[in-house]
């Protein structure tokens, strides 16, 4: 595995992987990798094939964190990531520093202003401009075949295939399903934040999607929105920890909101425990 911090090195890397004429396939992540990471290491494989090149970003991303977030504490772990995508068979590990992403006086910025205005585009008002600008530059750096992404952060895989279509990237975006613990609690590198009776409590948010998707199937009709999300708020207060942020009901691939919930309707929801905040979606 050839691990590389710098710019020119990545460039250079990736321009003799494509004239291989085999795929090249990136996984961008924040570091602190788990599982769930993991699985879109083994997709990009996949996708990349025996002869093809998987590239891995480790880049904990300060320009998605508001000025109240957790970029100072987020988990940074470069020696064990750099160990686990070496066992992962990755080919390259692109983990460069702050500074090499944005030098200077940075001032430019990649919005995507449809898709990126509800659930946590409003709670998170500069998030999704942080994430589609660095997203951007990791693709003019390493212009991949194709980009592996999570589930679990549905919008935002929205969001940047948005991107990837308006702005003519190449590049096919694919989304990989989610990771979850045995108890069902989605994989998340925020995970760690949780006290122990926290964690125990943080399960509610895919209690929350079971509960939706039994409510839909048992159904006669399609359920008006407001009721089955107040139904739904109910199940999350029962956990004195858990403090509610959003409980959304959406179509899968435009995002608009859906009035009347049925078979095939997305729901998305935020929970926060304490300081940690957690999100999880799922098809009804």
């Amino acid at each position: 595995m050839k691990f590389i911090r710098a710019i020119p090195a990545i460039s250079r890397e990736t321009k003799a992987a494509r004239s291989s004429g085999h795929p090249v396939v990136l996984v961008p992540t924040m570091g602190n990798l788990h599982a769930g990471h993991l699985s879109l290491i083994r997709r990009a494989r996949k996708l990349a094939g025996a002869k093809g090149t998987v590239v891995v970003t480790l880049f904990v991303n300060r320009i998605q964190f508001g000025p109240t977030e957790d970029f100072a504490s987020y988990p940074r772990n470069l020696k064990r990531d750099t160990a686990l995508c070496r066992e992962a068979g990755v080919d390259i590990l692109f983990a460069p520093s702050d500074a090499v992403i944005y030098p200077g006086a940075h001032s430019t910025y990649v919005v995507e202003s449809r898709l990126a205005k509800r659930m946590e585009g409003a709670s998170r008002p500069t998030h999704f401009r942080g994430v589609t600008t660095v997203v951007a530059k990791l693709f003019n750096l390493v212009q991949p075949d194709a980009a592996v992404f999570g589930a679990k952060d549905w919008q935002q895989a929205a969001v940047i295939r948005q991107m990837t279509t308006d702005l003519n990237f190449p590049i096919r975006i694919v989304v990989a399903p989610t990771v979850r613990e045995r108890d069902g609690l989605a994989l998340s590198s925020r995970n760690a934040y949780l006290s122990p009776a926290e964690r125990e409590q943080a399960t509610v948010l895919y209690d929350v999607i079971r509960a939706a998707r039994l409510a839909v199937k048992h159904a006669p009709a399609p359920l008006p929105a407001g009721v089955l999300r107040r139904k739904l708020s109910r199940l999350v207060a029962k956990q004195r920890l858990a403090k509610l942020d959003y409980i959304e009901f959406f179509d899968p691939k435009t995002l608009e909101p859906a009035k009347r919930i049925d078979r095939g309707t997305h729901i998305a929801l935020a929970v926060f425990f304490g300081k940690t905040r957690l999100i999880d979606n799922g098809r009804l």
